[in-house]
């Protein structure tokens, strides 16, 4: 009752406790408990010295309860003295959220307490009932239909309040089941291939994609719209959808009901509007074609192509537009392009973000668009395409931005993202064969931002021990001819290998140039010179090891001078996690007639990748290596022998163990034979987040072959398993789970391996 006449006094329907206007002399405020008397003085329309009012009245009443601090608000007069008595709305002393297993209950109360209801704030039952309603929407969001919010609010003592909120979540609808009204030309369990929507799988737990989405489905019905345009029928339209939930709140079904209408064909394509390019040229890039069935996906990709064409003259903001003429009669459309190329651009200025260590310098060379040009959409793709294959960037992003203040420039933004471009790689070790084991290699593949490579290496066991170095230079002058240098010292001590006594010596060293002959492939020559010191003690039984039979013939001392030439050729969309492209590798190494030994080593290698999905890629990987003896020497040195197995190789074996053994050690050979198909594709459910992290679920196959030995499939070992590819803050790292699908007696298996600083 006593709202009631609140409200009536709000809305000027009761008397004041006056007859008469009165001047204030004083303001008296009672009923105060947690709030100040200033705050409730700034809220009154009236001072000391004015002149009171019925109308002074209801303003007072009506500020007061504006301010939302009370229950009540009474008026008086005492005298001259103004006398307003409130009762304070109640303070929130606690709130505790009970059942609520889906929402954690620290950010539910941050949330709360941002719209106004939380601890110490002023309690409102109308904020309460809102805050019910938001949590009820928030677990429809979440498939749980059935959940039942109570709210318990108990009074304690200076005007509180305990809040209770008891959640009973339910459980989520699933849906059972979709049905498709209306397709005549498709089966159902076609077009639901479409759909992001099921009704469930065994992984449907971890995908949920059995849960239903307003917008999850909103993207399926484009989905099945893009189905039909794509084949041929223009008049397709999904007439409703109808979406029910079962009597327990646990079931959901999806009705959609759709017209297919009729198949339509190309009649005629045209081209319109000011053509700058000849006819003919454009006509060629258009991938519709008349008498062809209609496809919004193909007038999409012809629309691109044209775009993309005015786009290499410099018209980078052409607008291409295809308007369809429907002959609904004979069921054809008659497609017109319309071509407007707008004003030609050119460069003012390429910037870079983004490079905190690496130079400017070495992303404008690998720049094909040049500033103070004309724009090429070629060229731009070009410039990004390069720069990513680097190796030294996670991301490339280049944006076309418009000059202000003038129609025919515009400014290119090139931002990218570092990773390291470095490798560390060291470990200690023992096993039978090798003893004591240490190794450490340095990879730093863009020194101190320069783009330069630099290489040092230090192998140290009971059987070897060497040291390397090397050094390139890919821009040695401006057209992007590249110089190399590697040198290095190894030692080999057979006799521990229980394979030969003997030890070997050997120091040596290259100088390479590599010329670019188009903007993928490039050629490389080479000079190498190797010494080699082979000793030989004098035997202690009468067993003879091959290797042995091969010093006596051949003699320990070798001068080997090398002629080297290469060719390789790279079109990946990335150097660190490609998806697609093709990188190749072919290289012949020949000893020259001359000073010691003759032989020549091949070596080919290719990778392949090809997007099957947005999100997956299919992978195919090779390599091929073979050597011979050829003039005066009649064996191939086994010292320069391959070897197959290992992370980079055959994952699943042991490094280098494959091939012919003898006592029981890989020999290795003058045949290498490798390869694998994989296919890539990002962490489940976490793309977006872990974008320089993928797997991959492989199978690899591979072995080496004796000089004695034909090439024989049968005796190729194979190993499926995954790998993981991480761009970490150290470098790339690898890992591989894999298990041998064939292998022989002897054959060292490696279930688990990991390689910091490379890739394949």
């Amino acid at each position: 009752m006593k709202k009631i006449l609140q409200l009536l006094v709000m809305l000027g329907l009761t008397s004041v406790a006056w007859a008469e206007t009165f001047t204030i002399e004083d303001i008296r405020v009672e009923g105060l408990q947690r709030i100040s008397a200033g705050t409730v003085f700034n809220y009154l329309p009236v001072k000391v010295g004015d002149e009171m009012t019925d109308n002074d009245a209801r303003g007072i009443i009506r500020s007061l309860f504006k301010s939302k601090y009370f229950n009540d608000v009474q008026v008086e007069q005492d005298g001259n003295v103004l006398v307003i008595k409130v009762q304070e709305r109640p303070a929130i002393s606690s709130i505790e959220l009970v059942g609520n297993k889906d929402m954690d209950s620290a950010e539910l109360l941050k949330s709360l307490r941002e719209i106004g209801f939380g601890e110490g704030q002023v309690f409102e039952q109308a904020m309460l009932e809102k805050v019910e309603l938001e949590l009820e929407r928030q677990y429809f969001s979440r498939g749980k239909y059935g959940v039942a919010i109570e709210s318990e609010v108990t009074p304690l003592s200076r005007n509180r309040v305990a809040i209770r909120i008891t959640m009973a979540e339910g459980v989520v609808a699933t849906i059972k089941d979709i049905n498709i009204v209306g397709n005549h030309s498709f089966e159902q369990e076609e077009l639901m291939t479409e759909f992001q929507t099921t009704t469930g799988s065994l992984l449907s737990f971890i995908t949920k994609d059995n849960q239903y989405s307003r917008q999850k489905l909103s993207a399926d019905l484009e989905t099945l719209r893009s189905f039909y345009l794509d084949r041929g029928f223009v008049d397709f339209t999904v007439e409703s959808t109808q979406v029910s939930i079962s009597d327990d709140k646990k079931s959901m079904f999806i009705t959609i009901n759709i017209t297919e209408g009729d198949k339509y064909k190309i009649n005629e394509v045209r081209l319109a509007g000011n053509l700058i390019v000849p006819e003919e040229d454009l006509f060629q890039l258009v991938t519709i074609k008349r008498n062809s069935v209609f496809s919004r996906k193909a007038i999409t990709k012809s629309t691109e192509n044209l775009t993309n064409r005015l786009g290499n003259d410099g018209y980078a903001f052409a607008n291409v537009n295809a308007v369809p003429e429907i002959d609904r009669e004979a069921q054809e459309v008659n497609l017109t392009f319309f071509v407007d190329p707008g004003r030609r651009a050119y460069v003012r200025r390429i910037n870079i973000s983004g490079n905190s260590k690496t130079r400017d310098e070495v992303l404008r060379r690998e720049f094909r668009q040049q500033e103070s040009a004309w724009i090429s959409t070629e060229k731009v793709e070009q410039s990004k395409a390069r720069v990513s294959r680097l190796g030294y960037f996670e991301n490339v992003n280049v944006e076309t931005i418009p000059v202000a203040g003038v129609q025919d420039q515009v400014d290119l933004d090139f931002s990218v993202s570092e990773t390291p471009s470095g490798s560390l790689s060291a470990g200690i070790g023992f096993s039978q064969s090798d003893g004591l084991i240490f190794n450490a290699n340095v990879t730093q593949k863009n020194f101190l931002g320069s783009g330069k490579h630099i290489r040092f290496g230090f192998n140290n066991s009971s059987i070897n021990t060497v040291y390397s170095f090397g050094y390139t230079n890919p821009f040695v002058t401006v057209d992007g001819i590249s110089q190399g240098f590697n040198a290095y010292y190894r030692e080999t001590d057979a006799d521990e290998a229980n394979i030969a006594r003997y030890t070997l010596d050997a120091f040596g060293g290259d100088i390479t140039f590599g010329v670019p002959i188009s903007e993928e492939n490039r050629i490389d020559v080479g000079l190498g010179y190797e010494h080699t010191q082979i000793d030989l003690p004098s035997l202690a039984s009468e067993r003879v090891n091959r290797y042995e039979e091969y010093i006596e013939r051949e003699g320990d001392t070798f001068d080997t001078v090398t002629l080297n030439l290469g060719w390789s050729s790279d079109n990946r969309d990335n150097a660190l996690l490609p998806t697609s492209g093709i990188s190749q590798s072919l290289n012949a190494e020949v000893a020259v007639p001359g000073p010691s030994l003759q032989f020549y080593k091949l070596r080919y290698k290719a990778n392949a990748y090809r997007p099957i999905s947005d999100s997956l890629t299919f992978a195919l990987r090779g390599e091929f290596g073979y050597g011979d003896a050829y003039g005066d020497t009649e064996e191939y040195p086994f010292f320069q022998n391959f070897y197959a197995g290992g992370i980079r190789s055959v994952r699943g074996f042991q490094a280098n163990t494959l091939g012919v053994r003898e006592d029981d050690e890989p020999l290795g050979g003058n045949l290498m034979v490798t390869g694998g198909a994989e296919i890539i594709f990002p962490v489940p459910f976490m793309e977006k987040s872990l974008k320089s992290f993928r797997l991959s679920a492989f199978t690899d196959f591979g072995n080496v072959y004796d000089v004695d030995q034909d090439f024989d499939a049968g005796l190729l070992r194979y190993s499926a398993g995954l790998s993981a590819i991480w761009i970490s803050p150290f470098g790339a790292m690898s890992f591989s789970i894999a298990a041998p699908l064939k292998k022989e007696d002897g054959d060292e298996t490696e279930a688990f391996q990991f390689s910091l600083g490379s890739t394949f």
